[in-house]
């Protein structure tokens, strides 16, 4: 979103806050507002009556989220604030008015959309197809990102969150990182996890 585009946006929206924790969205909501994040960062994840959770997403200032009310129907995963979250709300009429005048904005969302379903798709393959193993370095290898010359992955990941993006327990996500820790392949941080070299193809 440009500088022009961003304050365009504020014209419709409204500034609201959440305290850490704080359920934004409920999957399964009626509800037509789409979020952009000013500060704070928020998990996108689906659970089951059990308490148990599969995140999909971690969204950090300048992500937004709601969107796909754009087309009717019930909101199709919860969001919840990892950290208090400031956010300017805009309800999908105003959305819609903004997208009529904001034609680059368009392509930029529609690129979001298609690339949300390519991870989908790869989700479920990695479900389908892949081990444990190969399913935790699958998501590192789509985390990271280049910076300075290293693979980085800036998100602020707990060993628990990666276990519930790839459906496996805890433990199992803290014994393949100490192996890759061990062997070189990474370095963990409380931060952020360096990508040192190419990730085995089998643990």
């Amino acid at each position: 979103m440009t500088p022009q585009e961003a304050e365009d946006l504020m014209g419709y929206a409204t500034t609201r806050s959440y305290p850490r924790h704080a359920i934004i969205i409920n999957e399964g909501d009626d509800s037509d507002s789409v979020y952009f994040i000013l500060s704070g960062l928020v998990k996108v994840f689906l659970s089951d009556n059990n308490g148990n959770e599969v995140i999909m997403a971690t969204l950090k200032p300048g992500d937004y989220f709601g969107e796909m009310t754009i087309e009717p129907g019930f909101r199709s995963a919860s969001v919840m604030a990892i950290e208090p979250v400031s956010a300017a709300v805009v309800h999908m009429t105003d959305f819609r008015s903004f997208l009529r005048t904001h034609p680059d904005f368009v392509f930029s969302l529609l690129g979001k959309l298609i690339r949300r379903v390519r991870l989908v798709n790869r989700s479920l393959k990695g479900l389908a197809l892949l081990d444990v193993y190969g399913r935790l370095t699958q998501l590192l290898n789509d985390l990271a990102e280049n910076v300075d010359g290293k693979r980085l992955i800036r998100e602020p990941l707990t060993q628990q969150e990666m276990a519930s993006r790839i459906g496996c327990s805890r433990e199992m996500v803290s014994k393949i990182l100490k192996d890759l820790n061990i062997g070189g392949y990474v370095e963990v941080t409380r931060k952020s996890i360096e990508i040192k070299r190419p990730l085995p193809a089998s643990w």
